[in-house]
């Protein structure tokens, strides 16, 4: 049996926080849900690492720079508090942006597995029954793809996604909930069993 911890991978804009403003480029535009803090208790309590993935290609189009990004994560963090991130990985990368060396296709945007890959280089964790939680395909996909437990759920872009979309969908969530609460009670849940 193996004792390594297992862990949740989450996505950030329509996930922890309100997607509401786009591109969140400065610590005023970003609010997390206010069911978030007690979701990410949830998971700490059942002794799961939580990782932090999330595309910022805001970056590559020149709206925000990394300091900025770094200001808006420490606000995070503090406001998490003991749920705070055990790591946060970002991809700054986007085909159409246009600030070098950022504005390319690269393998850290998700669903590319650069991001997971940065994580199971630096933490060891059992990747068998690790999850993913995320509002868009792209999550579910980058997910599937690294072996994860995949949940999408419905805040963000993901009613839109799965109400429009889900028939173009190769990789099917493993669940759907109504928000990261309901997700955490859920993965609480399967811990137990």
């Amino acid at each position: 049996m193996d004792k390594r911890k297992k862990a949740v991978f989450l996505d950030r804009d329509g996930t922890i926080n309100s997607d509401e403003y786009g591109y969140v480029k400065d610590t005023h535009e970003f609010q997390l849900y206010s069911f978030a803090k007690k979701a990410l208790t949830k998971l700490k309590k059942c002794n799961l690492l939580l990782f932090l993935v999330t595309n910022q290609s805001g970056i590559a189009r020149g709206y925000y720079s990394f300091a900025d990004l770094a200001t808006i994560h420490s606000k995070m963090q503090n406001q998490l508090g003991e749920a705070a991130f055990d790591d946060i990985f970002i991809s700054p990368y986007h085909i159409q942006g246009f600030v070098k060396p950022y504005n390319i296709s690269h393998a850290d945007r998700k669903p590319g597995l650069g991001m997971f890959k940065q994580a199971v280089q630096k933490h060891d964790f059992q990747i068998k029954g690790s999850y993913m939680i995320g509002d868009k395909y792209t999550d579910i996909e980058f997910g599937k793809k690294a072996g994860l437990i995949t949940i999408l759920v419905q805040t963000g872009n993901g009613r839109e996604e799965f109400l429009f979309k889900r028939q173009e969908w190769s990789y099917k969530p493993d669940f759907i909930a109504d928000n990261l609460l309901v997700a955490a009670e859920l993965i609480e849940k399967l811990e137990k069993k």
